[in-house]
């Protein structure tokens, strides 16, 4: 009887430490139990207490338990299990919770439970477990950033933070060959893009998400269809979703603002409602509509919120900084190394502006020069542009860069000087369908696509009614001749 009691008083019981031959021989030496376990053997011992050390592949969001605590989720990886396993934090305050700087910063865990609930996770209990936060990169110390209270590292942590940091140069988290940046969009495919969220807007149970990371989205090419109906309506950027002017007014005026959309709730919009959060948006497509470009989420779809810190987010800040201090590069990325000259204006020395700076000007009333594309016209017919010579009509003309696109007018008085004098329908049409980007026929017959040129343009803001300037404000084409 006493030798079964013996041995019961023996056997590993749930919450109880693995022991292992080296903990074993620490124990009898008298020094402290702390034996890191690659993930994959700890997984192999549910319901046991173990030390794990292991590089961050996802940052989860804080956000309140259904009891009283806060939780965090973060996924770990090693050598041994390089598709990670989920590690549940629990806390009194979110002060107490890991703040991970980025993914590929390395974690150990003291004490936390291997639980089995569908699949295998971890969970760190706030009574006897611990954690400490290092650094993931090569150069950097081998001293932890963030510790819990109860945290007692060893002398082998360096070593081990040494391993660890050599195996992430070589394999960082994330799939990389999935990344994207706004510059290198392309359609129907499934890619992560790192961006900053900048606002999030709910319609109907439909989510829309406006992210930027920078760059500008490739310019589309249009359908060339005879009909000149084709190129007369074209909707503008925003009017799916119209944005309050001081929500505008927070948006970058170099990059584009892409917007994703989403058919579901996710549990971090309430962190990236802030507006001051990147993420990573993992497994998501875009297509063109309009030759606007649209993000989608899929069901499969994830988001990962990240720090300003993170490798991905610090790489696309630099070459933002870089960018918007060369005068050349903050002009569009797809109209590099220079615009066409199919247009000319008069004010050559005057500065670059975007659409957006102009949108988000503090004056009504303004004048500036830019560069955009002519996507679409109205009227664009022979018989109509003919009377725009005679002062009896107005051309509406829609313009685009990366940032935004508006409507801009060319007044009747303006026509002969915008066209480069008294043309024949003939040589409008011409003069119309270059600024289209409509090609002419040759042997093979007529083109299936447009692409608009990049042409300098000079453009005056005015307003129709003073009650309302900002609601009222219209754009006027000036000083701008289009070459024969």
């Amino acid at each position: 009887m006493e030798e079964a009691a013996a041995r019961e008083r023996k056997r590993p019981r749930e919450g109880d430490a693995v022991p292992s031959p080296a903990a074993a021989a620490a124990a009898a030496a008298g020094k402290p139990q702390y034996v890191y376990l690659p993930i994959a053997d700890a997984l192999k011992a549910p319901g046991a207490r173990v030390y794990l050390f292991a590089a961050i592949s996802e940052i989860g969001a804080a956000v309140r338990s259904r009891g009283t605590d806060f939780t965090l989720t973060l996924r770990i990886a090693d050598q041994s299990r390089p598709a990670g396993i989920s590690v549940t934090f629990f806390a009194d305050n979110t002060a107490l919770l890991p703040c991970v700087k980025s993914s590929g910063d390395v974690i150990s865990l003291h004490n936390v439970v291997i639980t089995m609930h569908g699949e295998f996770f971890v969970t760190f209990n706030k009574k006897f477990s611990s954690f400490a936060l290092f650094d993931g990169k090569v150069p950097t110390e081998c001293i932890p950033y963030q510790t819990s209270i109860k945290y007692h590292g060893t002398k082998h942590d360096n070593e081990l933070l040494t391993q660890m940091r050599t195996w992430l140069a070589y394999n960082p988290p994330g799939l990389k060959d999935l990344e994207l940046q706004l510059r290198n969009l392309k359609p129907d495919t499934t890619f992560d893009l790192v961006c900053k969220v900048l606002h999030v807007h709910e319609k109907k149970g439909e989510w829309i998400f406006y992210v930027w990371d920078g760059t500008d989205t490739p310019a589309a090419e249009f359908q060339a269809i005879s009909d000149a109906e084709a190129v007369e309506s074209s909707p503008l950027y925003l009017e799916e979703a119209p944005l309050p002017r001081e929500v505008l007014c927070t948006m970058p005026c170099v990059g584009t603002v892409l917007r994703i959309f989403a058919n579901r709730y996710l549990k971090e919009v309430f962190h990236l409602q802030k507006n001051i959060y990147w993420a990573r948006f993992c497994n998501i497509t875009c297509k063109q509509e309009f030759g606007i470009w649209k993000g989608i989420l899929l069901t499969s779809s994830r988001v990962r919120l990240l720090s300003h810190e993170d490798g991905s987010v610090v790489d696309r800040l630099k070459m933002y900084d870089s960018r918007i201090t060369d005068k050349v590069h903050r002009q569009p990325m797809a109209c590099l190394p220079e615009a066409s000259n199919i247009a000319d204006v008069e004010y050559e020395t005057t500065g670059y502006t975007t659409l957006m700076e102009s949108l988000t000007h503090e004056q009504v009333t303004h004048k500036f020069k830019t560069l955009v594309r002519v996507v679409a016209a109205y009227p664009c017919r022979a018989s109509e542009l003919r009377l725009l010579m005679t002062g009896s009509y107005c051309l509406r003309l829609t313009l685009e860069d990366p940032t935004a696109r508006i409507h801009a007018y060319v007044h009747k008085d303006d026509g002969p000087k915008f066209f480069g004098g008294f043309l024949t329908a003939e040589a409008l049409i011409k003069k119309m369908n270059k600024l289209l980007g409509i090609p002419e026929e040759d042997e093979e017959g007529a083109p299936l696509t447009r692409n608009p040129p990049w042409i300098w343009c000079c453009l005056k803001s005015y307003r129709l009614d003073k009650n309302d300037p900002w609601g009222s404000r219209r754009y006027r084409i000036f000083a701008t001749e289009i070459r024969d």
